[in-house]
This record gives structure tokens, C-alpha cells and sequence, in this order.
């Protein structure tokens, strides 16, 4: 089969389409004929060296949709032919994949299968993280840093369908609008207010109930300041830099908790888990049409270097298709995804915007 690898970290230019060997099985896990993968921030790094898969996982592309060929001998709930989508260790970037059947999800109604491969990560993440640790509920008040990106439109969307207010943090009037559209109740534009103000005076000197955040040490305080007592803050990311001053006692004073986590490094039982709660409930929000995944731009496979390079300059890309939104520079775009779809024609697509 082919499949995208490298041999040393470096730039985009290091990702190569060669034919490699194919994946096999064990009796706990299916064998996926890749229609669809995307590109993940974490996919540009792990290129970098800067974020080494787990150990015996396969590199790039952590999530994807396709046809299964083969099943384990464990495994009763999938057969041959069923149409999946599914969270990945890696292995995405290829035009077959082994996954553990936890991970498996079907493909909701109403959703092609291509754009399926946009789901899995960003559904697992933000359920995981919004709802099953923060334990975000009905007619509390959520605040989401970079609104406009992958994570961003789909908490917006997930939030909402709970009952939720949700506040969004954006860098453009641009993209403010996106997530006014998606359905965010209180946009603010960061480089022009301050979203601590705005947040206490959206709620009256209360402050959030929980916020979503992967800026990291810029905000850390600024989050702190802008949560209602017994606030819940969730750290996903770090783009902004992981070391930073905190006041502790308004920790204590307000009975805060902060928490982080990723996908990637979890048991295999609790990616299962988290599979299984978000099947639940946020399939019926997507077949439902509450929550659709934001989808930007197709390119092929074999142009998987120009993704990543695409991704981290401020090249343009211009209107190949119609797509939900109207295009933004790629620099501006999601941390959301790249799908590649392979059998015959391999192609990419981007979703989402980034804040």
C-alpha cells in the first residue's frame, strides 16, 4: 500500500509517499480501507520532532474514515463493509489503517464518508475534555479560545445543542463571524478587548463556568480572572508557552480546578471509553443536523508535504469548490483538518479556522 513517512524530523519537504508494507491485525482490532484522513497541529510537530508518537504507533494522521477489509477474531461488533470513521495513535496518512474496534465509530447518517474522517479527533477531544472531566452542563456559560478554529466550531456547536451560553475568543471580526453563525452567543475579538472585561460583564462580575483553552501561559492568569466560583479550566494545548506565574490564591478563592489532557497517550480502554460516550451523544447532535463538521479545502496525497507547508506559511489557497464557509488564507485556517482521501484519487481537506 502507499502510505506518507518520513525518515528524519525536518520541514514539510522530509514527508514522503512510498510503498510500504500492509498493516496487519490482531484479534482485537479491524482493518480500515482509508477514504479520508486529516491533518492535525499534531501531526505538523510530531514532523518537527517535537511530538514523538507512543511507542509501536504508526506516524501521522490520528484520525479517519473508510470501508473495513478484515476484522479480528474478537471482534463482533464490526464486519466487512461496514463504513466507519475512527480516532487514531497514527497510521491515517495511508491508504489502509489497523484500529483497535474501540475506536471505531459508524459513520452518522446524513454525513458523507469522506467528510466522516473530519469527526473522530475533534469529537473525542472536546467531549472528553467539555463534558466527561469539566462536567460542562445545561445552562451554564462556556468560554472557547480560538472559536474559529476545529476544536472551536465544533465545542461551539456540541455547547449549544447541550443548553450551554457560549462565549468564543477570535482574532478578526472575519472569524467572529463564523462562530456567531455556528451559534456562539458572545463573540470577542482578543486583539481589540479584553476578554476578561467582557466576560464579567457578560455575566454579571460572575465569570464562566468552564473554558477550553490551548494558548497555555498568556492565559493562564487571564483564565483564572474571567471563572465563576467553582470554575473549571482545561488546558488543551500550550501554543502560547507552558511556563508561566500564577496567583494561587485565586485558585483557592474561587475553588477552581484545572485540568489538561490529550488523546493520543491514553489507554487503549480509555479512548474505548471515550469513543463509546461520544457515539452516545454527540452522534444523535450530527444525524440531527445540530453539528456539522466545517469543512475548507481537498488536496491529494501525494501533496502532503505542501499541506504541512501550506499550513505554516501565509500562502492563499484559492476556490477549488464551494465549501461551507468562504475560504480564509491558509495561515488563518483550522488546527482542524486535513482529510486525504485515498483509493483512487487521494485529496485532502481542511476544516475549520484558526483563531
Amino acid at each position: 500500500m502507499k502510505a506518507v513517512v518520513t525518515t528524519t524530523p525536518g520541514g514539510p519537504e522530509v514527508l514522503q509517499l512510498q510503498e510500504v508494507e500492509d498493516p496487519q491485525i490482531n484479534e482485537d482490532e479491524v482493518l480500515v480501507k482509508v477514504e479520508a484522513t486529516a491533518l492535525n497541529r499534531a501531526d505538523t510537530l510530531q514532523r518537527q520532532g517535537k511530538y514523538p508518537p507512543p511507542k509501536g504507533a504508526s506516524p501521522y494522521g490520528l484520525e479517519c474514515s473508510g470501508t473495513i477489509e478484515a476484522v479480528g477474531k474478537n471482534v463482533s461488533r464490526w464486519k466487512i463493509g461496514d463504513q466507519v470513521c475512527a480516532l487514531l495513535s497514527g497510521g491515517g496518512y495511508a491508504e489502509k489503517v489497523a484500529v483497535p474496534a474501540g475506536q471505531v465509530l459508524p459513520v452518522p447518517q446524513g454525513v458523507s464518508l469522506k467528510d466522516a474522517a473530519a469527526l473522530s479527533e475533534v469529537a473525542c477531544s472536546v467531549w472528553s475534555t467539555v463534558f466527561m472531566m469539566s462536567r460542562l452542563s445545561a445552562g451554564e456559560t462556556f468560554l472557547v479560545h480560538g472559536g474559529s478554529s476545529g476544536i472551536g466550531t465544533f465545542a461551539i456547536q456540541i455547547a449549544k445543542h447541550q443548553g450551554v451560553k457560549v462565549f468564543v475568543t477570535a482574532g478578526s471580526e472575519e472569524k467572529l463571524a463564523v462562530c456567531k453563525d455556528l451559534g456562539a452567543d458572545v463573540c470577542i475579538n482578543y486583539k481589540t478587548e479584553d476578554f476578561v472585561a467582557r466576560v464579567k460583564e457578560e455575566t454579571g462580575g460572575k465569570g464562566v463556568d468552564v473554558i477550553l483553552d490551548s494558548v497555555g501561559a498568556p492565559y493562564f492568569q487571564k483564565n483564572v480572572d474571567s471563572l465563576n466560583i467553582d470554575g473549571r479550566l482545561f488546558l488543551l494545548g500550550f501554543m502560547g508557552g507552558a511556563v508561566t506565574q500564577v496567583n494561587l490564591g485565586s485558585l483557592f478563592a474561587k475553588r477552581i480546578t484545572v485540568q489538561a489532557a490529550g488523546l493520543r497517550t491514553r489507554t487503549l480502554e480509555n479512548k474505548a471509553e471515550i469513543v463509546s460516550e461520544v457515539e452516545k451523544n454527540v452522534w444523535p447532535a450530527i444525524v440531527a443536523g445540530k453539528v456539522k463538521p466545517v469543512v475548507f479545502k481537498y488536496l491529494p496525497l501525494s501533496e502532503a508535504a505542501e499541506s504541512h507547508r501550506l499550513m505554516e506559511t501565509s500562502q492563499h489557497i484559492g476556490k477549488a469548490k464551494p465549501v461551507v464557509y468562504k475560504y480564509l488564507p491558509l495561515s488563518e485556517a483550522a488546527d482542524g483538518h486535513w482529510l486525504l482521501e485515498s483509493s483512487q484519487h487521494i485529496v485532502m481537506l481542511l476544516s475549520g479556522f484558526f483563531n
